[in-house]
């Protein structure tokens, strides 16, 4: 099995600078999903700086764990000013990918709301060739029809043209066709009932800076979360979430995949993503989310 890396697309522009959210890869969007009038778009979870609760650490079992954190400092508390705690757990395993997210409200006086999605690029040989599964029947925001809302009829959902949907009460598994080199993946979510979808096509990818002109036909983005409905934590609760990104393959013979090749992967990079807790986020906004003047 190839690392896990080659299925995850990164813009050859991309920046890392520790100052802007890296276009690819996982971004982490804390607390605002979209344009926020106090801080960054999609918050600021993907461009602060977490903390290391656990280094890489192999289990008994194989796998790989890492877990990371972040709370309130004077960088979130500069945009919002609750108190929250964020976990981020990370555990690779033989063919999988998992994530688990726990967000922790501390107050003891304060509710706070705020949105989360896992922005996540997929690497595709050919985007107008995917099939993406599990949103049928489901009703979605078109962002490109100024936030009409629809209902998706097709067993399949295909790309052809510039999208930006926010698919609602989604399928806990969505399976992606001909990811890399005609293979399939499996994604499996709890506790985010929404699911983006996300292709700038030709006419826009030309509007983002670190975004290649000709990139848009090898990527696509499934993005997990809850988006439509804002998170809300009365003082001491928590939430908690989490998603699976498995490989699936067309043989039944699968080849042997050395967990050893961790390092290349660079999980060590995720503490620059950066995130916050957003009370002030306002779902009815969404439609108005223009990604002409803000790229997604």
């Amino acid at each position: 099995m190839q690392p896990l890396k080659l299925i995850l697309f990164k813009t050859k522009q991309a920046v890392f600078d520790g100052k802007r959210a890296i276009r690819g890869g996982i971004p982490f969007v804390f607390p605002q999903f979209g344009q926020w009038a106090f801080g960054p778009q999609h918050g600021f979870a993907r461009v602060a700086r977490w903390h290391v609760e656990k280094m890489p650490e192999r289990l008994q079992s194989g796998d790989v764990e890492a877990v990371f954190s972040l709370m309130d400092d004077d960088f979130t508390r500069s945009m919002w000013h609750f108190q929250f705690r964020l976990t981020y757990r990370l555990i690779l395993r033989e063919k999988e990918l998992h994530f688990n997210i726990g967000i922790y409200n501390p107050s003891k006086e304060l509710t706070f709301s705020c949105q989360l999605l896992l922005h996540t690029y997929f690497k595709v040989p050919d985007v107008r060739r995917c099939q993406i599964t599990g949103m049928h029947g489901c009703m979605f925001i078109d962002k490109t029809r100024e936030g009409a809302v629809y209902q998706e009829t097709r067993e399949v959902v295909t790309i052809s043209e510039w999208t930006d949907r926010v698919y609602q009460n989604t399928m806990q598994e969505h399976i992606i066709t001909n990811v890399v080199s005609g293979r399939k993946m499996r994604i499996q979510k709890y506790n985010f009932p929404d699911t983006v979808i996300w292709n700038p096509w030709a006419e826009f990818a030309k509007e983002i800076p670190d975004f290649g002109d000709d990139e848009f036909p090898n990527m696509v983005c499934v993005e997990a979360g809850r988006v439509a409905a804002p998170i809300v934590l009365l003082p001491g609760t928590a939430f908690e979430a989490s998603q699976i990104l498995q490989v699936r393959y067309h043989t039944t013979a699968l080849p042997h995949y050395h967990t050893a090749a961790l390092p290349h992967y660079r999980i060590t990079a995720l503490p620059h993503c950066r995130t916050t807790i957003l009370p002030h986020c306002r779902t009815t906004e969404l439609p108005h989310h223009r990604p002409t003047t803000q790229p997604h």
